[in-house]
C-alpha cells in the first residue's frame, strides 16, 4: 500500500470510533496496533496516551504531537466513514493529526535518518479538556526523555488546501471560562423596590465587562470577552432572584488576562456594595497562549518549501499545545484544508478534509526531525 492509500486508511478508521478525552482507549489500542506493526515498542501514558522513542543515543530530544480526542458532536458529513459512536465525531480534525504523525513514524522506520538528536512522537490525550498536554508535562514526560523542541500541527479550514501557515511569537489565545451568579431577591413586579433584581444587576455587569476592553487594557493589546449564555428569572412579574451567565475571556498574554479578571471582580464588588447583592465569581485561566519560539521559526521557515504562508495575525482559538512550550521551545502551525468541497469550521458536524493535505504534514515533519538543530 503506498503512504498515501496507508495515510487515508489510518485516518478513516479513527474517524470511525471518536472518543473524548482521557476515554480514548479503543484509540489508544488501534495507535499501539498499528505502531507495533510497524516494529515500534509503543509506551502507554496517561492511561490512554502513547509514546514513541526512537533513541538515537544522543543527550537531546525533539519532540512531535498529536491530539487524539474527539467531541460530542453528532456527525453528517454522509462520508462513507462516519462515526461508530452515536453522538461523538472527530470535528477538530485530530483523527489526521494522528494519521501523519503515523505517517511520520513509517517513513521514520523505512527511511532512517542520521539523527543528531533523539526522537519523540506523543499521542496525547484530551486536548479538548482537560488539557492533556499539562498533565504530560506535570507527569515529567518532556525531562524524562530531555525534550528541547517540540511540534505540532493543527487542519484548518480556513486556510486553502495545500498551504502551511504558521508566524513567530503569538498564535493562538489564551482562554477562560467565565462563569458569574448573581443572587438577589424576589418581589411582585409591582412592588420591586422591595426586591433586589439579578436580572437588571447582570445586564449591567455585562456591560462593564465590555467597556474592560475599551478602556482598562491598552488598544495594542487584542483580546475578547464573549457572553455566550444567560438564564435568569421565572415569570414575567416577578422580581428574579438569580441570574447566572456564562461566556469565555481570549488574549495573547498573560498578563492582560489577569488584568481583565482582576478588574472583573472589582466590577462585581461594586455591585454587591450598590445593590445588596452576592456575585459568585470564577474564570480560571485554562490554557497559556500559543508563543512560537522566534529562533526555532526561522528553522523553520527555511525547511518548508513554495506552499508555505506567513499569518499576518494570530488567531483567538485556543490549544493546550501551550503546556509544552512554557517548557521547551515549540512551534505549532497550520495545514489548510479548504476546498470548494470542504470548508465547514471546526467543531461543527460537517467537517471533513481530503487526507491529501495529510501528505504534506509528513513530508515536512520528516524535514523537520532530519534538518532542525537543538540548542542548549
Amino acid at each position: 500500500m503506498d503512504a498515501l492509500n496507508e495515510i487515508k486508511r489510518w485516518r478513516q478508521e479513527l474517524h470511525q470510533i471518536p472518543e473524548l478525552g482521557l476515554q480514548e482507549f479503543k484509540t489508544s489500542k488501534y495507535l499501539k496496533d498499528e505502531l507495533t506493526k510497524m516494529g515500534y515498542e509503543p509506551i502507554s501514558i496517561l492511561d490512554t496516551g502513547v509514546l514513541v522513542y526512537l533513541d538515537n543515543h544522543q543527550d537531546k530530544t525533539l519532540a512531535f504531537r498529536s491530539d487524539m480526542d474527539a467531541l460530542k458532536i453528532s456527525e453528517q458529513t454522509n462520508c462513507s466513514f462516519t462515526s461508530c459512536h452515536n453522538g461523538y465525531m472527530h470535528a477538530c480534525g485530530h483523527d489526521g493529526h494522528m494519521a501523519a504523525l503515523l505517517g511520520l513514524a513509517k517513513k521514520l522506520k523505512e527511511q532512517p535518518l542520521k539523527w543528531k538528536h533523539n526522537i519523540l512522537l506523543i499521542f496525547q490525550p484530551a486536548e479538548e479538556s482537560p488539557g492533556g498536554a499539562k498533565l504530560i508535562v506535570e507527569a515529567g514526560i518532556l525531562k524524562q526523555y530531555n525534550v528541547r523542541a517540540i511540534f505540532g500541527l493543527h487542519l484548518m479550514p480556513t486556510i486553502e488546501a495545500g498551504k502551511i501557515a504558521c508566524r513567530p511569537g503569538p498564535l493562538m489565545a489564551q482562554n477562560g471560562e467565565l462563569d458569574v451568579t448573581i443572587t438577589g431577591k424576589s418581589a411582585h413586579a409591582g412592588l420591586y423596590h422591595l426586591g433586589i433584581d439579578s436580572i437588571m444587576i447582570a445586564s449591567q455587569i455585562i456591560c462593564q465587562y465590555q467597556s474592560i476592553i475599551s478602556r482598562v487594557i491598552a488598544p495594542v493589546e487584542s483580546c475578547v470577552i464573549n457572553i455566550g449564555e444567560i438564564q435568569g428569572g421565572t415569570v414575567r412579574n416577578i422580581v428574579a432572584d438569580q441570574t447566572t451567565f456564562k461566556g469565555t475571556v481570549r488574549t495573547y498574554s498573560e498578563t492582560v488576562f489577569k488584568k481583565i479578571t482582576d478588574t472583573m471582580e472589582a466590577i462585581n464588588q461594586g455591585m454587591e456594595q450598590t445593590y445588596g447583592c452576592t456575585i459568585e465569581f470564577s474564570c480560571p485561566p485554562m490554557y497559556p497562549p500559543v508563543l512560537n519560539d522566534y529562533d526555532l521559526y526561522r528553522q523553520f521557515v527555511r525547511l518548508t518549501d513554495e506552499n508555505y504562508e506567513e499569518l499576518k495575525e494570530p488567531l483567538m482559538l485556543a490549544e493546550d499545545f501551550s503546556f509544552y512550550q512554557k517548557e521547551v521551545p515549540g512551534i505549532f502551525f497550520y495545514v489548510g484544508t479548504k476546498t470548494p468541497k470542504y470548508f465547514s469550521g471546526l467543531h461543527t458536524e460537517t467537517f471533513n478534509f481530503d487526507e491529501e493535505v495529510l501528505m504534506q504534514a509528513v513530508e515536512l515533519y520528516y524535514r523537520l526531525a532530519d534538518k532542525i538543530k537543538l540548542g542548549d
